[in-house]
């Protein structure tokens, strides 16, 4: 079973960007794939992570997008923090990049979220 990690909160500390998930989570035998998918029903971008038995999402939703976009545009570092434990999530700004260059008026992804991915990050 994949492991979700729910992002609720961005917040630029000490010149990195933050990311504070809902619930205290075990990330200390977790490895960045540098790879985002998105989950356009919901409106959010997932950072992948492993273990050595599965992967673990990372969602990044709507919610923090204002925040993630000033960090990629100050090339912060990214941070999943919980508890006293950080993991740096390489990779990211460039799969973003990616993944918004390939939405940009791609109706595949749906009209909805083509549209919330276009007014924050293009517009």
């Amino acid at each position: 079973m994949r492991e979700k990690i729910h992002i609720v909160e961005a917040v630029n500390e000490t010149g990195n960007l933050v990311l504070i998930p809902d619930k205290e989570v075990e990330i200390a035998q977790l490895l960045p794939k540098e790879q985002v998918i998105v989950d356009s029903d919901n409106a959010s971008f997932i950072y992948l992570v492993e273990n050595v038995e599965s992967y673990t999402y990372i969602f990044l939703p709507e919610a923090i997008w204002a925040s993630l976009k000033q960090a990629m545009e100050e090339r912060l570092p990214v941070i999943l923090k919980s508890g006293d434990k950080k993991l740096e999530l390489p990779g990211l700004y460039e799969e973003l990049t990616y993944l918004i260059d390939n939405i940009e008026g791609n109706g595949n992804y749906g009209e909805g979220f083509v549209a919330k991915v276009e007014q924050m990050f293009i517009s």
